[in-house]
């Protein structure tokens, strides 16, 4: 006894000892750093005080500036930020008016489901509001490995982790995954937040001219053996123009060039496919053969936030090392468990899959007989009627909301001028009689403005000079 008491006194000495030295190098190397910065400044002379700049000042605030008075000037109105005032699906209300509804993305119509709504209530008081904690410390809970284990079922994969955002999900996995000595070859047409995640990762970037495989074998044959890692990434289905990923060509690359294949689904999960699994059931390909699947929790499982799928390795990396999980709050319950509680409807009622199934085909269908350019939609979850020009778009829009429909547009700078558009998002809730209406009303509606030539071609000078101050201040400010 006596000996062991002696050799724990000598430990805790020795313990003492190395935490005073620790300190003793800390404390120097800080004085030291004062020293430097000290120097600096004297050598620099003293700089004078200056005000921090106000956000008024700031270009971004006059770019925003700029579009209020482009509005005034040009006399349409904003139709972006429509309150809703309750749940949105096949139809809406705005305003105190009930609108069918091609704005929000309940694909299979779970939204407003009592079963969805009766899992989020239980979450609710078992577990409260929120996670209240990151995952890695003290905001686990069951319902999370529930959820992932049904995603990665879904897939046919062995793990999955949920993310508090889709978004997020992009941008940390590509930044976890890549770095400067790597390489991000991505579809031309590629979500923003896969964007945000390259620029995070410091990763050298590529792109290939949309769903052009060809094209993106020509890249690869120029920059392979050059790079530590390459990552190509591509959407299921691509949320401006409604038309599907060529994976089984993009799978025959990945064998010959030893890429990592990345697919965003968060248009296709609950969509494509006979049962709606995704892009892998649509073209009967093993799952296996995709690296990364990524996906949202805000569509087809009427939830938010986002996950990612794949094999074990991965998602021990995510968990371990991509900050946005690591470093943010974890999912909250109540989302978890009305996703999970979504995708439990996904598999039990594949009806829901092929009833959007018939209903974006029909509106596709009705769409090109009467006239109406869908471009290269597919006719699954999103079908665009392009219109070309942003104020034709934008007052277009107004004129379906006066009918009594919701429909948004995409306009510049989201996509070039040009190619102006609006986006059509089907739900299994619609019917027949509501797409044949919404089509109607469009054509008519598009017609109209067509033959008044309304759009950039009828401003007066004075119109057309505020609208070009505008387009070029975003132009140079890109």
């Amino acid at each position: 006894m006596s000996g062991e008491g002696r050799d724990g006194g000598g430990a805790a000495k020795l313990n003492a000892q190395a935490k005073h030295e620790l300190l003793a190098k800390m404390r120097a190397a800080n004085e030291a750093a004062g020293r430097n910065r000290s120097e600096r400044a004297s050598v620099a002379g003293v700089l004078s005080a200056r005000a921090p700049t106000k956000f008024i000042d700031l270009p971004e605030y006059r770019r925003v500036e700029l579009q209020r008075s482009a509005s005034a000037a040009i006399g349409v109105s904003n139709p972006f930020f429509r309150h809703h005032d309750r749940a949105a699906g096949a139809t809406t209300e705005i305003n105190g008016r009930e609108l069918l509804n091609f704005a929000s993305y309940d694909y299979l119509d779970t939204n407003t489901s009592p079963q969805v709504a009766s899992a989020a209530r239980e979450a609710i008081e078992r577990y409260g509001l929120s996670a209240s904690a990151s995952r890695l410390v003290a905001g686990e809970r069951p319902i999370h490995a529930q959820l992932e284990a049904n995603l990665a079922s879904i897939y046919g994969v062995e793990a999955a982790v949920c993310f508090v955002s889709g978004y997020l999900t992009n941008v940390t996995t590509i930044g976890c995954l890549m770095g400067p000595r790597d390489l991000v070859i991505h579809d031309e047409f590629i979500h923003n937040s896969a964007l945000a995640g390259i620029k995070q990762s410091g990763a050298a970037r590529r792109l290939f001219r949309h769903n052009d495989v060809k094209d993106l074998e020509e890249v690869l044959r120029t920059v392979v053996g050059d790079f530590r890692r390459i990552l190509v990434v591509a959407e299921g289905i691509y949320s401006m123009d409604g038309d599907v990923v060529d994976l089984p060509a993009l799978v025959d690359l990945r064998s010959r060039y030893g890429f990592w294949l990345m697919i965003d689904e968060a248009h296709s999960l609950g969509v494509l496919g006979s049962t709606g699994k995704g892009s892998f059931e649509h073209f009967g390909i093993d799952a296996a053969d995709v690296d990364i699947w990524m996906g949202t929790l805000s569509k087809a499982t009427s939830s938010c936030g986002g996950y990612v799928a794949g094999s074990q390795a991965l998602i021990d990396i995510l968990k371990a090392e991509a900050g946005g999980f690591v470093y943010s709050v974890g999912l909250a319950p109540v989302l978890a468990a009305a996703a999970n509680e979504s995708l439990n409807i996904l598999r039990s009622e594949p009806s829901r899959v092929a009833k959007l199934h018939h209903n974006g085909s029909r509106f596709l269908e009705y769409a090109k007989s009467a006239g109406l350019n869908t471009g290269r939609s597919q006719g699954y979850s999103v079908v665009p009627v392009l219109v070309g020009d942003s104020l034709r778009a934008v007052q277009l829009s107004h004129d379906l909301l006066e009918d009594g429909i919701n429909v948004l547009p995409i306009i510049y700078p989201a996509i070039p001028e040009g190619t102006a558009r609006l986006r059509f998002f089907m739900t299994s809730r619609h019917t027949d009689d509501q797409l044949a209406l919404a089509v109607e009303a469009t054509a008519r509606r598009l017609k109209k403005l067509e033959t008044r030539n309304f759009g950039l071609a009828s401003l007066n000078i004075d119109q057309m000079m505020q609208f070009s101050a505008l387009m070029q201040d975003v132009a140079t400010s890109k």
